[in-house]
C-alpha cells in the first residue's frame, strides 16, 4: 500500500512519520529548509518528553514518485487549488484522495441526498479546480484532531490529540476507508470510520467558524475569548447561525453551542491556528472556515448577520497584512 502525503509540515509530516515507523510506504511531498532537514536527518517528532525518528522518502517531485493508493493532502486550504496538477502524477484509477484539510471540503456536496445534491462550492473551489482535476470519487473525508507544530526545519512538536476521523461521502463503509482505518491504527492512531463525516467536519467547523476570526481580529486566546462576555457572545451567535445552515443540510450537532465554548475554554491560553498565521505573515484559511458558511447560509437562506460582520472585519485585517 502505497502513501503519499501532499503537505508534509507540522500535520503532514508527523502523520507520514509515524506511519513510516510502523512500516508503511510512505512519500512525504515538501519545500524548502524543512524537505532539506527531512532529506537529510530524517523527520524528528517530539512526544511527550521523547524524540523519535523517522526515515520516510521525501521530495519536492511528485513527478518523480509515481501512482499512490492513497494521497493524503494536509495542505491549508487556500494552498490546495494551487497543487491540483502537480498532484496528477500520483493519480491512478484507484487513488483515493484524503482531505485532511481545516474547514468545508470542496466535495462536500458529492453524494449528499437533496436538492443540492453535487453543488460546487466556489469559496473553496474557485472555478471547480479540484472537483475536475481530483474529482470527487476519489475524495475520503478526513477530520484532523492532533495539534502540532514546526519548531525547527523536520523537526516537529506534537502537542495534543491522536485521532483522525475518516469517512466516504456517502456513509458507506468501503474496503479503501476500512484499509486507511486500519494503516492508521497499525500507526498508533485513533482512526474511526464515520457514518456521517459531515456532522465530524460541522463539530470541528463550529469552533473553527467562530474562534479563528475572532483570534485574528482581538489577539485573545481561546480560554480569553471564550471566558470573556463580549466576545462568547459574538462566538456563541455565530455557531448558533452556523447550526442552523448545518441542520438544514442534514446535519446532526453531537452537543450544544455552550458545551463546546466551554470545550475551547478548557483548551487554555492557546493562539489558533488563523491568529499564528497572521502573525507570521502566512496565507489566512479564512475561505473554508468563515466565507464557505456564509456561502452555506445563501444557498439554504438562512441569515448570517454576526458571520457577515466577522467576516469582513477578518478579510480586511488579513489584506491589510497580506495574508489574504
Amino acid at each position: 500500500m502505497r502513501v503519499c502525503i501532499y503537505g508534509a509540515g507540522a500535520i503532514g509530516g508527523y502523520l507520514g512519520a509515524e506511519l513510516a515507523l510502523a512500516g508503511a510506504d510512505v512519500t512525504l511531498i515538501a519545500r524548502g529548509p524543512h524537505l532539506a532537514a527531512m532529506q537529510a536527518h530524517g523527520v524528528r517528532l517530539l512526544i511527550g518528553g521523547e524524540e523519535k525518528v523517522a526515515h520516510p522518502r521525501c521530495t519536492d517531485d511528485p513527478a518523480a514518485v509515481g501512482v499512490q493508493d492513497y494521497v493524503i493532502i494536509t495542505l491549508k486550504a487556500p494552498s490546495v487549488p494551487g497543487v491540483v496538477g502537480a498532484v496528477q502524477p500520483l493519480l491512478g484509477k484507484d487513488t483515493a484522495v484524503v482531505t485532511a484539510v481545516n474547514g468545508l471540503p470542496w466535495w462536500y456536496f458529492y453524494k449528499l441526498a437533496g436538492p443540492w445534491q453535487d453543488h460546487q462550492l466556489s469559496s473553496v473551489d474557485p472555478g471547480g479546480v479540484q472537483w475536475q482535476g481530483i474529482g470527487p470519487e476519489r475524495a475520503i473525508g478526513c477530520v484532523v484532531y492532533p495539534a502540532t507544530e514546526v519548531v525547527a526545519p523536520g523537526v516537529i512538536q506534537h502537542v495534543s490529540g491522536d485521532r483522525f476521523s475518516l469517512g466516504e461521502p456517502d456513509g458507506e463503509k468501503t474496503e479503501r476507508v476500512t484499509a486507511l482505518s486500519d494503516l492508521f491504527r497499525a500507526a498508533g492512531f485513533k482512526a474511526p470510520v464515520r457514518n456521517h463525516i459531515r456532522n465530524d467536519i460541522w463539530v470541528k467547523l463550529w469552533g473553527n467558524l467562530s474562534f479563528n476570526p475572532v483570534s485574528a481580529l482581538t489577539g485573545g486566546t481561546l480560554e480569553t475569548i471564550a471566558t470573556d462576555p463580549g466576545t462568547q457572545a459574538v462566538v456563541r451567535a455565530m455557531m448558533l447561525e452556523a447550526q442552523a445552515i448545518g441542520e438544514k443540510l442534514g446535519v446532526r450537532f453531537g452537543m450544544d453551542v455552550d458545551k463546546r465554548i466551554a470545550g475551547a475554554a478548557a483548551v487554555g491560553a492557546h493562539k489558533t491556528s488563523m491568529l499564528q498565521d497572521l502573525e507570521r505573515g502566512r496565507t489566512m484559511e479564512i475561505d473554508a472556515l468563515v466565507t464557505a458558511v456564509q456561502e452555506l447560509g445563501r444557498l439554504v437562506g438562512v441569515p448570517t448577520p454576526t458571520i457577515d460582520v466577522i467576516l469582513a472585519l477578518v478579510q480586511q485585517r488579513a489584506r491589510l497584512a497580506g495574508c489574504y
